[in-house]
């Protein structure tokens, strides 16, 4: 999976890194070429007493190290762009894959995971193609070209070569292949250390409620101590790697050395020869040290590249048609027909043949227990799930085969959880019309019944929203939620439980200004207060999924028990009547 995302992002750079490649490998011959240089000059030079080989080859290698220089310079530059460019594409393709995905790829793999695979994971594959740029292409360029040269300053020490490498490679592949198990876990282990920490700053004010935030650190120290503990097991691995280069690369210094002296007494080997072996000797064993650390980042990027890999390759449950419907003639019309939903694995469905319409300037209105399925019934709606059986209609098109934009910008839902964007009141409100004025803002907070505090905020329109609205009660945060769907001036309104938050005076006058504002448009309200749908055209008695009853407040009070007993719950036989 690795190579496949590497080949996929990499291949737009390729000018990029042809000139990375062309660079390092100048940078690799330099460095080739400096032992043999430094040999001539202790050979022909230091050793005859002649000066001008000295001068003349030490030149030689000033202009040689300036190059070297140069081509390290341009090759760590283009190299760091490529790389980062990588990423940036890499991050992007999973952000624009994670949009595309239903409800349900998202709890398949959890917000904790996407956001580590789309910030962690991806750092550390684009850590590897860095250090690719650094050191892939000099690395076997220095090894095959330093076995070459030193075998061309001495034959008879090649042995030690043929006996360094081997063992060296040996060595680093069987570290690295205890590494790979520890770096899988590792990044699963950060996945628990998000999640975790994801609930506790979510929930902060139930813990507190609760006085468990003893429970929770404990919680978190383990979670993190998992953590370290895994990254200790890897580490004290990788620790192994230097020593164990070290202490290849001086005994076969030593040996050079040794048998070398050998062969300078019997005239065989020069001094500079001598040398310039050792240095090929070292730079080969440090290419072999410079793939080891390219060895070490291997692991980690190919678990991390397989996670990425999952990502991309989920294909989203809920996609669009291959042709779709792009114009409608009907303006708001809502129709189920034995639609039914259940989610993989699950014994029952959820939503299990549910059939009714809504039209225009009607308002249809969803009542049950909890867990009856209403949420999950107009989800169905806007495609944030696909049936399973039956259909979802809008404006006599089944919706899997309209254009989602075209269904979205039909449909304006306020979800059971308001939530709201960092940024500002306008810039809230303006999230499904961009090109809203500040009139039409003020007119739909006036019918949200939010105009009154936000004036009272210093800033007006222009005051400041904190992530997910949090520096707002609930009430408030469910008025905004309301006028963004206001603004957004849909055929279709979909409110599912959004008036919880609020007081029965504030709901009574927010249901009100509705019915004047949107007469023309389609409602569909999802209520757990029986007291936000007592004037609904037609309300829905769900229950396990089913419509167990339907009809008007009045008309289910004499022929719906399910309905009565809620009515009862809620409200005394004076105020139902």
């Amino acid at each position: 999976m690795l190579g496949r995302l590497l080949v996929r992002f990499l291949r737009p750079y390729w000018p990029l890194l042809i000139v990375v490649i062309v660079f390092q490998a100048g940078q690799s011959i330099a460095n080739l070429t400096l032992p043999s240089l430094n040999a001539d000059i202790i050979d022909k030079g230091v050793a005859q007493g002649d000066t001008g080989v000295i001068l003349g080859t030490g030149g030689v290698m000033l202009l040689v190290t300036l190059a070297q220089i140069v081509c390290s310079i341009v090759a760590v530059y283009f190299g760091a762009r490529t790389a980062m460019a990588f990423g940036r594409d890499l991050r992007g393709a999973i952000f624009h894959r994670v949009g595309e995905f239903s409800e349900r790829e998202v709890q398949s793999f959890g917000a904790p995971s996407l956001i580590t695979r789309t910030t962690n994971d991806v750092q550390q594959v684009q850590m590897l193609v860095l250090m690719s740029m650094t050191f892939l292409v000099a690395t076997p360029i220095l090894a095959i070209g330093g076995v070459i040269f030193a075998l061309q300053e001495d034959l008879g020490l090649g042995w030690i070569l043929v006996v360094a490498v081997p063992v060296l490679l040996i060595v680093v592949g069987l570290i690295i292949w205890r590494m790979v198990p520890w770096f899988r876990r590792m990044q699963e282990r950060i996945d628990q250390v998000n999640r975790v920490l994801r609930e506790q700053l979510t929930g902060i004010r139930v813990v507190r409620a609760f006085v468990r935030e003893p429970v929770e650190t404990e919680r978190f120290a383990r979670a993190n101590a998992d953590v370290t503990e895994t990254a200790l097991r890897a580490g004290r691995l990788f620790a192994l790697m230097f020593p164990a280069v070290m202490l290849i690369l001086n005994v076969s210094s030593i040996a050079v050395l040794w048998f070398g002296s050998y062969r300078i007494e019997d005239g065989d080997l020069q001094v500079g020869s001598l040398i310039a072996f050792l240095s090929y000797l070292i730079q080969i064993l440090m290419a072999v040290m410079m793939a080891s650390m390219l060895a070490f980042l291997l692991p980690r990027a190919s678990v991390s590249g397989d996670r990425i890999g999952q990502v991309l390759a989920t294909e989203p449950t809920v996609h669009a048609p291959a042709t779709p419907v792009t114009q409608v003639d009907a303006r708001g019309r809502v129709e189920l027909r034995e639609a039914t939903f259940s989610y993989p694995g699950a014994e029952a469905p959820v939503v299990n043949a549910v059939s009714f319409t809504a039209t225009p300037g009607r308002t249809t209105a969803i009542i049950g227990s909890t867990g009856a399925g209403k949420t999950t019934l107009v989800n169905l709606l806007p495609r944030l799930f696909d049936v399973t059986g039956g259909a979802v209609l809008v404006d006599g098109v089944d919706v899997r085969e309209l254009d989602p934009d075209l269904l979205w910008g039909r449909i304006g839902l306020v979800p059971q959880r308001a939530y709201l964007f960092s940024g500002t009141v306008a810039s809230n409100l303006r999230y499904g019309n961009p090109e809203a004025s500040d009139d039409e803002l003020w007119h739909a907070l006036e019918i949200a019944q939010a105009a009154d505090f936000v004036r009272e905020m210093p800033e007006g329109l222009e005051a400041p929203i904190s992530q997910g609205g949090t520096n707002v009660s609930g009430g408030q945060r469910q008025r905004l939620a309301i006028a963004r769907a206001l603004v957004k001036r849909p055929e279709v309104y979909v409110f599912d439980d959004a008036f919880s938050a609020l007081d029965t005076a504030t709901d009574a006058r927010l249901r009100a200004a509705l019915a004047r504002e949107v007469a023309d448009a389609t409602m569909i309200v999802v209520a757990q207060r029986v007291s936000t749908i007592v004037d609904a055209d037609e309300i829905l008695v769900l229950d396990d999924g089913r419509v167990v009853a339907r009809g008007t407040h009045a008309e289910l009070l004499e022929s719906s028990p399910e309905y009565a007993e809620i009515v009862e719950s809620q409200l005394s036989v004076e105020e139902a009547a």
